[in-house]
């Protein structure tokens, strides 16, 4: 995909949504770091309902290591894995105030570091937190990026590392929200509305159905 049509694509994507946010709901970014973890193949839906009551009373590590592994496993059971999650939330909750003063760590490395945070947990985190120019490539992002061919790639860290390379540096803060928000909502794997996608006639994709025909860029 050539520069013009990505600086149109996300153009476009800035105007219908100029200020993006996560779905997930959070308190600061200890409860983004738990709500992050625990979203891992479940839907931000899902996990919004169990964070709702458990964020009221747990909105530091201390308190989540004082309310241990089963009074968690209480609030979030609905949740796919709960089990291993409320492991690794208690694991790394403990950490944090270990090593880490009670606070997230701005540091990819240590995020990493933490049990049940990969590289695009860690991202989320930096980017929403922080205002940090990440990319978190989830399920959703890689499918755009390699229907639209806007940043095509075998693993996610190959479509992250190409839209760090391609996306205009005035949309790197919010590129990987909009991404996610289209995949969801518009281009969706089994059944893409192309008929209402605002970049449709930008995407290089042959899935397209009931969609306008490619045009140059900067023709809205």
């Amino acid at each position: 995909m050539k520069p013009a049509t990505i600086e149109d694509m996300f153009r476009r994507l800035a105007s219908a949504n100029p200020e993006p946010k996560s779905e997930l709901e959070y308190v600061n970014p200890y409860t983004l770091l738990v709500a992050v973890v625990l979203s891992a193949q479940a839907t931000d839906a899902g996990v919004n309902k169990a964070t709702r009551p458990l964020f009221q009373r747990v909105t530091t590590p201390r308190q989540m290591v004082e309310l241990g592994e089963e009074g968690l496993r209480e609030y979030i059971k609905t949740i796919g894995l709960f089990n291993t999650k409320a492991k690794n939330v208690i694991k790394l909750s403990e950490i944090l105030v270990a090593e880490h003063g009670g606070e997230v760590p701005r540091d990819r490395e240590a995020l990493e570091k933490l049990p049940g945070v990969g590289r695009k947990t860690a991202n989320v985190v930096l980017n929403v937190a922080w205002g940090e120019e990440t990319m978190a490539v989830d399920t959703h992002i890689f499918r755009v990026s390699n229907r639209t061919g806007l940043a095509p790639g075998k693993t996610p860290e190959a479509v992250e590392r190409g839209l760090l390379k391609v996306v205009p540096k005035p949309y790197l803060r919010h590129a990987h929200h909009w991404l996610i928000l289209h995949g969801r909502y518009v281009c969706k794997a089994r059944k893409p509305d192309c008929a209402k996608c605002i970049i449709a006639d930008l995407c290089d994709s042959d899935e397209k159905v009931g969609a306008p025909k490619k045009t140059k860029p900067g023709v809205a």
